[in-house]
């Protein structure tokens, strides 16, 4: 008992020890596709995508890099992508206004910060938020489904966070086609024969090239998609969108 006592009264003057603070976790893709899920449910939606724009050449392309499948990219995000086309990524780096489209009902206030737009074939109802990391690359957010409701402050609240969303996606997960960007058209032009299956040899005599210029080209385009070989470098293009 006299143990026990002196034990209580020489820790009466003593500070409470704190607990350790907790480490500060960064964002990953799987906290970031747990956010826009949340997101996406709040506003009614049943999907969503980040995508990236890509800057090279005269027609721009959307690039699914995550959505509501993610680590996967559903079948309904590339459909998507390929059927809104160069005319709506050139408008989602022209301007920050958001874009909305329905075929039932008006699912944003016409008082909003908004434009509507002609609905892409097989989506009933979306939101395209465009986004872009300083310095860095564009893109956009979208979300679908036929039951999608926004306040002007919702979109808003909701604009501004994917902005952040898109900052993290952008670190974490960069858009290898800004260095597809710097690929030629001639080099380009190779790559997709040999996508073709042509030899070196074919592809010089197809191009009116040399074989050591046609080789040369393919290494380029290799370099620049950061690929180990050109089966992998055709891989990449093709997911890129780089291929007509």
């Amino acid at each position: 008992m006299a143990a026990s006592a002196m034990l209580k009264t020489a820790s009466v003057g003593e500070a409470p020890q704190r607990a350790a603070p907790d480490a500060i976790r960064l964002d990953t893709l799987p906290d970031i596709a747990r956010k826009l899920r949340r997101t996406m449910e709040s506003m009614g939606a049943n999907h969503f995508a980040a995508c990236f724009v890509t800057p090279r050449g005269e027609r721009r392309r959307i690039i699914p890099c995550l959505d509501a499948h993610y680590p996967g990219i559903a079948e309904e995000t590339k459909l998507l992508a390929m059927l809104l086309g160069d005319r709506f990524a050139r408008r989602m780096t022209a301007s920050s206004v958001p874009m909305w489209w329905s075929h039932t009902s008006v699912i944003v206030p016409p008082n909003a910060f908004a434009e509507r737009m002609e609905a892409p074939a097989g989506s009933a109802s979306g939101v395209a938020l465009p986004v872009s990391a300083e310095h860095g690359p564009e893109g956009v957010i979208l979300f679908t489904g036929p039951a999608i409701d926004l306040s002007s402050d919702g979109l808003c609240e909701t604009h501004a966070a994917c902005v952040g969303l898109f900052a993290v996606i952008a670190k974490l997960k960069p858009l290898s086609g800004a260095a597809a960007s710097s690929i030629s058209k001639r080099e380009l032009e190779c790559l997709m024969l040999t996508a073709s299956g042509l030899t070196s040899e074919e592809i010089a005599e197809r191009l009116g090239l040399s074989v050591h210029t046609a080789n040369q080209y393919l290494t380029n385009t290799t370099r620049k998609l950061n690929a180990v070989n050109r089966t992998q470098a055709v891989a990449k293009a093709m997911r890129l969108g780089l291929f007509d």
